[in-house]
């Protein structure tokens, strides 16, 4: 097996459980042929030489700042090939002050309303079901995979048509909320930037969530699927 490098770049809003998060997908990695770094902030993104060696990068890094430079540099790598996957506010939620990095990964949280006619500012998780589109039926990241159903934070995102959408999720409405219809947003994606691969899933707010085995299962062929292969 070839030999390649898997950067996990994390840190962030403590809730997100960044550590504990990112360490269920090591062994994952050590056994698919990776050679691993891990780095406690985004600023390795700025250093060209060691992101050159770099054939995929995992980041959990919900909200934080990444300078200017570090954004440019993570564009810059995965034009070039790396791959780029994370998952719920790690990569959805991540340095909201950089215009470029939206841009980059497609997909913005915006809200994550919470069980319908939960008392006002109260917050319950909702049971919710992520759908798989056409796309996402055929896809090697989700092929074989049923819709299915999770009780934990719903992500509401903003995104684009750059996305190639292999599952989606519906947010309901009822007299209590202010918008009149249900909205249906991506839930997984991909997205072709230059030479490299992106793949987000918005499920993972906690790691029991990422221990489900259709995220776990989404997560880790979004891995092997997004990394530079040649």
């Amino acid at each position: 097996m070839t030999q390649r490098t898997a950067l996990i770049v994390r840190g962030g809003w403590d809730q997100h459980h960044p550590v504990a998060a990112t360490e269920r997908f090591v062994p994952f990695l050590e056994k698919s042929g990776f050679t691993l770094r891990i780095e406690d902030s985004p600023e390795i993104y700025a250093d060209e030489v060691q992101m050159g060696g770099v054939d995929l990068v995992v980041q959990c890094v919900t909200m934080s700042q990444a300078s200017g430079e570090a954004v440019a540099g993570l564009q810059r790598a995965i034009a070039a090939g790396t791959g780029f996957v994370g998952w719920h506010g790690g990569i959805a939620d991540s340095f909201r002050a950089s215009a470029d990095y939206l841009q980059l990964v497609g997909g913005q949280f915006a809200a994550h309303p919470s069980v319908l006619g939960s008392p006002e500012g109260e917050y319950a998780h909702p049971t919710y079901r992520v759908e798989m589109t056409d796309a996402g039926r055929e896809h090697p990241i989700t092929a074989g995979l049923d819709d299915f159903e999770l009780t934990t934070e719903q992500y509401w995102v903003l995104s684009d048509d750059l996305n190639d959408v292999l599952a989606t999720t519906t947010i309901p409405t009822d007299e209590t909320r202010p918008w009149h219809r249900p909205i249906t947003v991506p839930a997984v994606w991909t997205r072709g930037w230059g030479a490299g691969r992106i793949v987000v899933a918005t499920p993972g707010h906690e790691p029991s969530v990422l221990d489900d085995t259709n995220v776990r299962t989404i997560i880790e062929r979004g891995m092997l699927w997004a990394a530079r292969t040649k």
